[in-house]
């Protein structure tokens, strides 16, 4: 049994109004993505970044890539990842249904709030995950203070 609904075009515009919000939302949530040309065309990288007293940890997915294929660089304590997905052979004969699977170039850049040792930068990449470990430099990393009897302070490392 079908329903039949009424033609509302009040529902048409705000439908159209709230797609709109979205996309300024997203403009202005991110706007150096939008604004910089030399990131025009990248598609953007998920990272999660997570800090202890000795290091950062970034970590990366990145399916069906190999080493090879993935560019980092790190200069003035700034990280950056990029590289690129390529897209598979296509059949011209197939029929499409979904197509989600995003290919193409991306690139992330992120800042860290401390000095990192960059010698020390070490990465891992198994089962399509980049994991990157980013040894904070030692002038930044917490150091123990204990009180000597005699009044005397000495410093030592956490």
């Amino acid at each position: 049994m079908s329903r039949i609904i009424r033609w509302d075009p009040f529902r048409e515009v705000v439908s159209m109004r709230n797609q709109m919000d979205r996309l300024v939302a997203d403009v202005f949530s991110n706007p150096s993505v939008w604004q910089n040309d030399e990131y025009a065309g990248f598609m953007r990288l998920a990272l999660d970044v997570t800090e202890n007293d000795d290091s950062y940890t970034v970590r990366a997915s990145l399916p069906g890539l190999k080493p090879e294929d993935v560019e980092i660089s790190f200069s003035e304590n700034t990280l950056t990842i990029k590289g690129e997905s390529k897209e598979e052979n296509v059949d011209e004969n197939e029929k499409w249904h979904l197509r989600e699977r995003r290919f193409g170039s991306f690139m992330r850049t992120i800042s860290l709030p401390t000095m990192v040792n960059a010698d020390a930068i070490d990465a891992d990449f198994a089962d399509g995950v980049l994991t990157l470990s980013l040894p904070k430099a030692e002038e930044v990393k917490p150091r123990r203070i204990s009180i000597k009897p005699n009044g005397q302070k000495a410093v030592e490392a956490a």
